[in-house]
């Protein structure tokens, strides 16, 4: 019967083994891409491809995350998630490709991860993104931008969320140099200077662009359109471009060239549009600033920018412009557009940026040929109308789940001293009580509930079976401070292997071990039987969860994919992390286990619990023999033996440390007089000899 039963668990678990997914081709990533764009060529070894507009141009970049930032999950494989980024820095596209993540996999279920990811469509990377929310007062033009994270998965968000920036960041600096990675540069608003336009000619707050006649001809020169414009060959130095370039986002700037109406314009614009900087253009000869073509609250036709070597999107902000009387006539009466560009996609109005002006001719009268020519001219704000935010160094993910979790952490941290505290010096106090039970329900139902239900603190060997992956693949254990919460549980329960083995946590920190010590208790209350395996099944089956352990630790090495399905061998998932709120046959495999505790004492963690196993062994580290024994423990004397629900006393009276959960029923029957045989034994010959010294 036992060999058919060890057979039946390995066939149970080795069922979830897999294969392991290999990374994705073009056939499988060029679906992922949304039309009209598509996948180009793969440019590196590192999985980036190029992304294609519906012309067949560059327009960005595709790829995986995990080949440039393989952070490992809490599985401790790599989150992998597809990114598509544009030629701005801007996230296109951010989609989950796979992971192991075992809340997600079969807890929450995959649709809020997924969910997180389309958060990050719109941003660029020059927005400060975190996850979480903010904290404290209100923000300005440096606030951080934040992504709703996912309740009770908050560590593999955060994780996903390094790994997708680090990422992108990495393409950023190779492929495209020039986009801003920090907070962009806003006009200070408390810059209150007097100036008249004198005083921007002056101090190159405006930029000037003239283009003659002769000068456009020359660049036409050889072309088909080189004597389409008789106005310029007849009069060569005669103006064709006269161009006006003034940042009116500053609002010294601003008033010392708009009219007050334009300027409450401008102002009400700037309020609802905080993030958009405003550029006044103004052109006073022929050419001219758009086409008859051209639609209000639309990017220019004639007009484009760029910034480092990257295109700056402009368009028109719809602002009746009319400048103040200090402006010459001659600006006053050309063409004026205020046009914006937001910064958040990377411009930086203190840097020097070129605007682009598309100078056209038609060639034929009928269905005319057109062709262009590109004229430039490069502008430049001074930084002391701006306020630049200091570049914000990234918190380390470990500090930035620290902050979140403060408040439970003082919980626990105030409950796990006092334990600590209880069992260590007080200890056969704490057995001897006559309130003993109570107060160990007690301290159970603050478990349950406050470290298991509420602070998520349930522990599980994906835990230490992610630390064993992470040694073999040389990756990081960053992962684990992702979670101070359960590391601060763990770092007590190594602790507590040094003092007592195995049964601080099993015995007294394990949330589901808590529930099935209740359940016995309500089984007992309920009259129903309890059932004891005989000594030899005893000894036979607490093999099982080592057996247990070595099936995960295969699965680990051969297929890491189907890890999480092999881990469901644990209910704290569906227990704990999920309320029972999950598919009905991990419900029923959960609540079973609980029926089963109510006539077999903790038959799971006695016998088929993986952490139970690791946590057998490291009790190896157990520096005492803390529990007391006397010489007549075992012979004659078996009552501890009897009593002990976990079948840890052997019969010769000994402690099987391996598998002592810390009840501590065994400390308080050998401090009671009134229960220890021995101690019983004696007294009676004290009295007897008592007596014969009376007489």
């Amino acid at each position: 019967m036992f060999s058919r039963l060890m057979r039946a668990v390995l066939f149970w678990l080795v069922m979830a083994v897999g294969a392991i997914g290999e990374p994705l081709g073009r056939d499988q990533l060029a679906p992922l891409v949304v039309p009209p764009m598509s996948l180009g060529e793969r440019i590196n070894d590192e999985g980036v491809w190029e992304l294609l507009n519906s012309g067949g141009a560059q327009a960005g970049y595709v790829f995986e995350t995990e080949p440039m930032a393989p952070l490992p999950g809490f599985s401790g494989a790599p989150i992998n998630v597809l990114v598509v980024l544009d030629l701005d820095g801007r996230f296109l596209d951010v989609q989950l490709i796979s992971h192991n993540e075992p809340i997600f996999v079969s807890g929450l279920g995959q649709a809020p991860f997924h969910k997180f990811f389309e958060q990050y469509r719109g941003h660029s990377i020059s927005d400060s993104l975190v996850v979480g929310t903010p904290y404290g007062a209100g923000s300005d033009g440096s606030a951080l931008v934040y992504l709703d994270g996912v309740t009770k998965a908050t560590a593999s968000v955060r994780i996903a969320h390094e790994s997708i920036l680090a990422a992108t960041l990495k393409v950023a600096r190779e492929k495209m140099g020039g986009v801003a990675s920090g907070p962009p540069a806003y006009p200070d608003l408390e810059n209150e200077e007097e100036l008249t336009w004198q005083d921007l000619l002056d101090q190159g707050l405006v930029t000037r662009k003239t283009v003659l006649n002769s000068e456009i001809d020359a660049a036409f020169a050889g072309t088909l359109w080189e004597d389409d414009d008789p106005e310029a060959q007849a009069d060569p130095d005669g103006v064709y471009l006269d161009l006006w370039i003034i940042d009116v986002g500053p609002p010294a700037i601003a008033e010392a060239v708009l009219s007050q109406g334009s300027l409450r314009e401008l102002r009400g614009f700037m309020e609802i549009s905080t993030t958009d900087e405003p550029i006044l253009v103004v052109e006073t000869a022929r050419h001219g600033l758009v086409t008859d073509d051209f639609v209000r609250n639309t990017s220019p036709d004639l007009l484009s920018a760029e910034q480092a070597g990257f295109p700056v999107a402009l368009r028109d902000a719809d602002i009746y412009v009319q400048m103040n009387d200090a402006v010459p006539d001659a600006v006053r009466d050309g063409t004026a557009l205020i046009l914006r560009t937001d910064r958040r996609l990377g411009f930086d109005p203190t840097l020097e940026w070129t605007l682009q002006i598309k100078a056209l001719r038609e060639h034929g009268v009928f269905q005319p040929e057109i062709g262009s020519v590109q004229l430039t001219a490069t502008h430049v704000t001074d930084d002391r109308f701006f306020i630049t935010p200091e570049v914000r160094k990234p918190v380390p993910p470990w500090r930035e789940a620290l902050r979140n979790r403060a408040p439970d952490l003082v919980v626990l941290g105030l409950f796990l001293t006092g334990l600590l505290l209880l069992l260590g010096r007080r200890l056969n106090r704490l057995a001897g009580h006559r309130h003993f039970t109570p107060i160990r329900l007690g301290v159970l139902a603050f478990v349950i509930g406050f470290v298991g239900w509420w602070g998520q603190g349930q522990l599980s060997i994906a835990t230490p079976l992610g630390v064993v992956r992470t040694l073999k693949d040389g990756g990081s254990f960053a992962f684990l401070l992702y979670d101070p919460f359960s590391l601060a549980l763990w770092g007590v329960t190594i602790l507590g292997f040094v003092l007592w083995g195995r049964g601080l946590f099993c015995g007294w920190l394990c949330p589901f071990g808590a529930m099935q010590e209740f359940a016995h208790h309500l089984g007992r209350l309920l009259r129903l039987p309890q059932y004891e395996v005989s000594e030899v099944w005893d000894r036979r089956l607490k093999w099982m969860k080592y057996v247990v352990l070595l099936v995960l630790v295969a699965v680990l090495f051969t297929a890491p994919a189907r890890l999480d399905k092999a881990i469901e061998v644990e209910p704290f998932k569906t227990a704990i992390t999920t309320y029972f709120l999950r598919e009905w046959y991990y419900v029923a495999y959960a609540a079973g286990l609980l029926l089963l505790s109510m006539i077999l004492f903790k038959g799971f963690c006695r016998y088929v619990c993986p952490l139970g196993a690791v946590m057998a062994i490291g009790g190896l580290l157990r520096g005492r023999d803390w529990i007391e024994r006397r010489a007549e423990c075992g012979s004659p004397c078996q009552l501890c033996k009897v009593k002990c629900a976990y079948g840890a006393i052997r019969p010769s009276g000994a402690i099987d440390y391996s598998e002592c959960f810390q009840c501590l029923d065994c400390v308080t029957i050998h401090d009671d007089p009134a229960q220890c045989v021995p101690l019983i034994i004696q007294a009676r010959r004290n009295r007897g000899l008592s007596k014969m010294a009376a007489r």
